[in-house]
């Protein structure tokens, strides 16, 4: 009774998780006057019966082919906005990453003075909501022209995510025994060498929710790519949100249909690693 119980929440827990990815995917084989028609239309079909497979196909996949159009207010299509999401997202997260797990190396082998303090200091930097600090960043970004450039979003998110990244390694790097790299040391072996060969090994499932992490802010964020970045390096978010004043009305199912292609990267990514993330997320909760 219980094992039926456990399957019948899980079932019904799926069915309310992936109803607005589903729902998703079944506007953007809409055409735009079903989308915003008042009856719903589950079926994404033509109204009337197609005489070519090639028509009917030409109408369901409407959404996706459209993508390649340039609205009014964009000066590009979708695509090229994704691309900038992805130079963003990917080099931003590469270097939250590789800064944060050699700064939580330090602290996690060293003994730094204040080191308590240091680390409180650099978890405070995510206490303050980031749209609080937008017009001074804004301000210092125009004196070193680092506004419409992907260089300036790169800096800008791996600066907040560094923070997330040093406390969320700190804690597998406390996990994994001195003596691995004392062995290596006593070998011959560099610090740096015993970092790259035997803590980064070790470390990997730490690594991967990291980034897992870190690429799901940067590529979720909306506020400073609206205000440092609006006209050149636009993201996915604020092209979407752009479209909301086009002319002739939101087109809803190239919305749906971008929306689907802009998760796809980070789904994939996390399956990727999702053999590290179980583990990785109750790294440290049972002791050995």
């Amino acid at each position: 009774m219980l094992s039926r119980l456990k399957y019948l929440v899980l079932a019904v827990y799926f069915v309310f998780a992936t109803f607005p990815l589903v729902w998703l995917g079944v506007t953007s084989l809409k055409t735009r006057d079903d989308a915003i028609s008042l009856t719903p239309k589950l079926v994404p079909l033509p109204a009337e019966p197609a005489a070519e497979n090639s028509v009917c196909f030409k109408a369901v996949t409407e959404g996706y082919r459209k993508l390649h159009t340039k609205y009014a207010g964009s000066d590009h299509n979708f695509y090229r906005y994704l691309v900038n999401s992805i130079i963003i997202g990917l080099l931003s997260t590469a270097a939250a990453v590789v800064l944060g797990t050699m700064c939580a190396y330090g602290f996690s082998r060293f003994r730094i003075a204040g080191s308590k303090d240091w680390l409180f200091f650099i978890l405070s930097t995510r206490f303050l909501p980031p749209l609080a600090v937008v017009v001074p960043i804004l301000i210092m970004y125009r004196q070193l022209d680092l506004q419409n450039s992907h260089l300036g979003l790169i800096v800008l998110y791996t600066s907040f995510n560094l923070s997330l990244a040093v406390w969320l390694m700190k804690g597998f790097l406390d996990e994994i025994p001195p003596a691995y790299e004392e062995a290596a040391l006593v070998d011959g072996y560099s610090r740096w060498q015993a970092f790259i060969r035997i803590i980064i090994p070790q470390a990997r499932t730490g690594i991967a929710v990291t980034s897992v992490f870190c690429l799901i802010s940067a590529w979720n964020e909306y506020g400073f790519a609206l205000t440092l970045n609006p006209s050149s390096a636009v993201t996915v978010p604020k092209y979407f949100a752009g479209l909301q004043g086009n002319v002739s009305g939101i087109p809803w199912p190239q919305i749906a249909a971008g929306v689907i292609i802009f998760v796809l990267p980070i789904v994939i990514f996390t399956v990727l690693v999702r053999n590290h993330l179980l583990r990785g997320v109750t790294f440290g909760t049972v002791k050995q």
